[in-house]
Parts: structure tokens; sequence; C-alpha cells
């Protein structure tokens, strides 16, 4: 489930990332040879993308998995008649502690996490529906795996509605409506406007919320409209296959639980969750 799967932030790291890592780039990788040698063959479409982000922060569904440096965010991805396969990471410059994010190389530069994405898409008329499994590779928290499914609608503000379950570590469910527009300005340059809202529902103790009697998290499990943000930027084209997209977004908590304390404690195990900006710039190579 979405669940901030990202983050065990008790900081049990466990020994097991290099064999799951290696099992599932091989079978990464054996989707693309085969995509590729697929498409060499039948000469039909296939498309991909390739890009790296700088920014000022990292933010996973409000959650603040850095502060105080820069990260660098590559990609790449390849789909080929509604297969997708994608890779995604984050080097932290300098791993500095936050609210909810506790380092695995505290003051060091690191390559903390990588996100591996395997999905279908089928498209009827104007709705498309997509579903997938990602499987959560950081070295900050306990690896994790997810099955997701969204639906997308066509037309204006191009609606999604996506639900994520976490099948592995953080049991629970993450739901998320999102929704985007671009506008032309000059040139084949646009404005690019999103906006959307989470929603998270624990099920297991892992997501027990603090009290104020115990003194530790002992309470109902942590559900709670969750997450918010609000984007601009702009889509720069350089030559006819590469973009440059600088933007930033604004996150913000959704409910008083989503940024509860008591104490001096969060009421969510994994923190609360404080307004903050990302700002940064994408470089993007299509094919």
């Amino acid at each position: 489930m979405f669940v901030i799967s990202k983050m065990h932030f008790r900081k049990e790291m466990k020994m097991k990332t290099k064999r799951n890592i290696s099992l599932i780039l091989v079978l990464m990788c054996t989707v693309l040879a085969v995509s590729a040698i697929t498409v060499n063959a039948e000469e039909t479409d296939a498309s991909g993308n390739a890009s790296v982000g700088v920014f000022n922060k990292y933010v996973f569904r409000g959650y603040e998995l850095s502060a105080g440096s820069i990260v660098v965010q590559p990609s790449a991805g390849i789909s080929y008649k509604g297969f997708s396969a994608s890779f995604w990471g984050n080097i932290d410059s300098e791993e500095n502690p936050t609210q909810n994010y506790v380092p695995d190389r505290p003051d060091e530069r690191s390559f903390n996490e990588t996100d591996l994405t395997l999905s279908y898409t089928y498209a009827i008329d104007k709705v498309s529906l997509t579903g997938g499994y990602i499987y959560y590779g950081t070295k900050y928290a306990t690896e994790t795996e997810e099955l997701f499914l969204t639906v997308g609608y066509d037309t204006l503000l191009s609606p999604t509605l996506s639900v994520y379950r976490d099948i592995t570590e953080y049991p629970g469910t993450y739901v998320n409506i999102a929704v985007a527009h671009s506008l032309s300005l000059v040139k084949k340059i646009t404005i690019d406007l999103g906006a959307s809202a989470g929603y998270f529902l624990g099920d297991n103790e892992y997501w027990n919320t603090y009290e104020r009697s115990t003194g530790d998290y002992t309470g109902d499990k942590y559900k709670a409209f969750h997450d918010g943000m609000v984007k601009a930027g702009l889509t720069v084209p350089l030559a006819e296959n590469i973009s440059v997209q600088p933007v930033a977004q604004y996150w913000f908590p959704l409910s008083g639980k989503a940024k509860k304390t008591i104490d001096g404690s969060a009421y969510n195990i994994n923190g609360k969750l404080d307004d903050t900006v990302v700002a940064g710039v994408n470089i993007t190579l299509s094919f």
C-alpha cells in the first residue's frame, strides 16, 4: 500500500538489500532486453525516456526525506504495447535527519533509494486503467513492495484516482486523487499546473498512534486525510527529444491528525507533516 512504505523510522536496517535488488535488477534488465529485441524485430512502436532531476529536498507523500542538502534523482523507463518498466533513484548530497527520516549514513553522501516499477495500461476510449507493482529499495528503511491501480480520464484537468497497497513490511492503503493541466505559451513552451490529495489507512501494529496515557505508540492505527500538494512548472524544449522542466511544489498536511503532536511526540509514528516547498529542475530525453 502506499504506506509510507518507504520509511521505517525505527531504524531497523535488515541485511537483505543486496539480494533483493540484484534479483529485481535482473528481472528489470530482462524485461527491457526482451522489449528492445521485440521492437527491433517487429518494427513496432515503443517509447522510452531518461531523466535526471536536481532538487532542494526529497518529499514522498508529504514526508520530508532530506534536509539541508541537494538531491539528485535519476530515472529511466520504457513502454511497449501497454507494458512499462521503470527505474527511479535518489542520491542525497548530505544525509541529515528530519521529523520523518533517520539517515543511514549521517552527514555523508548516499545513493539511498532505488525504486523499480512494472505496470500495464489498458485504454477504453477516454478511460485508462493502469495496474502495477513497485519495489522500494531503501537503504534508510526496511525495503517494501506495493501493488497499485490507477484510473485516469482524458478530459479537462486529466483527473486520476490511484490506490496503493503495501504487501510486505507496512500493511496499509494510500489513496491519491490528482489533476493536471498544461497551457501553451510560446515556441512550444508550456506551463504545467497540478494538484493532488492523499488519504492513508494503516492496517497493522506498526501504524499504532501515540498515546499520552502510555507515552508510547499504543493507540488506534493511523488513518487520516494525509497530504496535499500543488505545483507549477515549465516545459522548455531544447531539441526534438530533449526538454528542461523547472518546477516548484508546495506540500502541506491535509488534516489535524497529519500534523498532530502530543507532548512533543508525533501522533503518527512516521512523524508529523509540515508545510514545505520543493524546487528544482528536470532534464528529460524522450525516445
